[in-house]
């Protein structure tokens, strides 16, 4: 009985045996079919590019936030997910805790940031005119994002949500708009 796959160009004939199917073509998400339907933390806006929604993967997600200017995002963690971040534009500040002491890492474009499993953080923008934009590279296949309500590690099993007095993407929308 042939095996769909959901992504044209899957070959059922090569792959390891079971379920796994090696996709033997390339696959292109263009910046304008970026999509928002993903787990999202207050302050920024995820987009999601490459995932098994949208190409099928199966160990990866990548995508890019946009923090816009004077904003910061809700504290969080992405789960298991290790997490690699490459700053495109403005210069965010992503902030953790080290120990009981909090710590920014200030960045600018051309910078790389790696965020460990489990571990809180948060991301700002304090440039008061730049949006900060960054690419998002995460080792499972879908976008892990656990809200919390602050940066203390507790573990693999960190609950929680955001601060409601966050400034958000959508105050900052609203602000955008002529009067």
């Amino acid at each position: 009985m042939p095996t769909e796959h959901p992504h044209p160009g899957s070959d059922p004939d090569h792959g390891d045996p079971g379920d796994r199917v090696y996709d033997r073509r390339l696959h292109q998400v263009a910046g304008p079919d970026l999509t928002e339907d993903t787990t999202q933390t207050t302050g920024m806006r995820r987009r999601e590019a490459i995932s098994g929604k949208t190409v099928g993967s199966s160990r990866i997600w990548m995508g890019e936030t946009i923090v816009p200017p004077v904003t910061g995002s809700g504290n969080h963690h992405h789960g298991e997910s290790e997490t690699g971040i490459y700053v495109v534009q403005g210069h965010p500040e992503f902030v953790f805790l080290d120990g009981e002491t909090e710590t920014r890492l200030r960045t600018e474009p051309g910078d790389y940031v790696y965020v460990p499993p489990f571990v809180p953080h948060r991301e700002e923008n304090p440039d008061p005119a730049e949006q900060a934009v960054v690419v998002i590279a995460r080792s499972t296949q879908e976008a892990i994002v656990v809200n919390l309500d602050d940066l203390v590690w507790v573990g693999p099993v960190a609950v929680g949500k955001a601060s409601p007095d966050q400034r958000t993407w959508h105050d900052h929308e609203v602000e955008q708009q002529p009067r």
